[in-house]
């Protein structure tokens, strides 16, 4: 791809880019679940340190939208924000981290449709279709890997599922509101919205005590996925996006499982199971499908 003839491509290397850095938050929130802090309060304190960040950014600039606007922005915080961490915040204490990562990895299938149906100027091919389906049979080896039987391994397959549902929704949701809104008071109003959203469902769960919260590496762990995996992550996936369409943009989440597998088990040593690399491989066919038809 020639940079000279084709200026988006920059923005697909900002893509992978951010890939690496979502890939790597999976084992990073696994590592604060284990130290028995709740899924809401890493959520919460994650996009409260990232909306801080950014309004530092901004001068402290703040503007308040037309109430359309406004409630559009409410919307892509519950969904792509508070909906999708939680959900797959409590995926990952049910599960293998390997599964979760496999299973919201349909997204961007979940994406493409909802994209083709909502949004007038976004298409997809026959080919980018099949590879989609080919990426969701990936998922659907890995989600039913031990049967139809209820559990805690399906339980948090099924959280995973509607967290990559949900950030389907955000996706299509944000296609709406780029090119009248900045994208760094899109990414700021997404992060202080989803917290909001949050904050009352910390009243019905155990606080976990300060010490353990400011501990220094979990600290540190915390002020990554803040900084790192959602103040510069998501800005720069809105940029993404705005740049070169919902629709290929989101193909590149389906590289997340195999970035996350591998962080997996170099930080926190979990183990692989041969249908979760069987479902990365299939998904990985998938994206080159889809990638070759655009």
């Amino acid at each position: 791809m020639r940079l000279k003839k084709n200026n988006t491509a920059w923005f697909h290397v900002l893509a992978i880019v951010v890939i690496l850095a979502w890939g790597v938050s999976f084992p990073f929130t696994k590592i604060l679940l284990n130290a028995g802090i709740t899924p809401t309060e890493i959520f919460v304190y994650r996009s409260a340190v990232a909306y801080l960040g950014l309004l530092v950014f901004s001068r402290f600039k703040i503007k308040v939208w037309e109430w359309r606007d406004e409630l559009l922005a409410v919307l892509c915080g519950l969904t792509g924000g508070a909906m999708y961490f939680i959900l797959q915040n409590e995926a990952l204490k049910l599960t293998l981290l390997s599964d979760v990562v496999v299973v919201v990895a349909i997204n961007p299938l979940l994406t493409t449709i909802l994209a083709a149906i909502f949004l007038k100027d976004e298409r997809f091919s026959w080919m980018a279709l099949l590879g989609s389906v080919v990426a969701f049979a990936g998922v659907a080896v890995v989600t039913f890997q031990n049967g139809f039987e209820w559990g805690d391994g399906l339980l948090g397959n099924v959280l995973a599922f509607l967290a990559a549902l949900s950030w389907a929704v955000y996706s299509v949701l944000l296609k709406r509101m780029q090119g009248r809104r900045s994208t760094l008071d899109v990414t700021r109003k997404v992060m202080i919205y989803g917290a909001l959203c949050a904050v009352p469902l910390m009243f019905f769960e155990p606080m976990s005590p300060m010490s353990t919260i400011l501990r220094p590496d979990l600290l540190a762990n915390m002020l990554f996925l803040a900084l790192v995996c959602s103040m510069a992550a998501f800005f720069l996936w809105n940029v993404v996006i705005k740049k070169i369409g919902t629709i290929k943009a989101s193909n590149y989440l389906y590289l997340d499982p195999v970035v996350s597998i591998v962080a997996g088990v170099i930080l926190i040593q979990e183990p692989v199971s041969l249908v979760a690399m069987v479902g990365c491989a299939l998904v990985l066919i998938g994206v080159i499908m889809v990638e070759k038809s655009s």
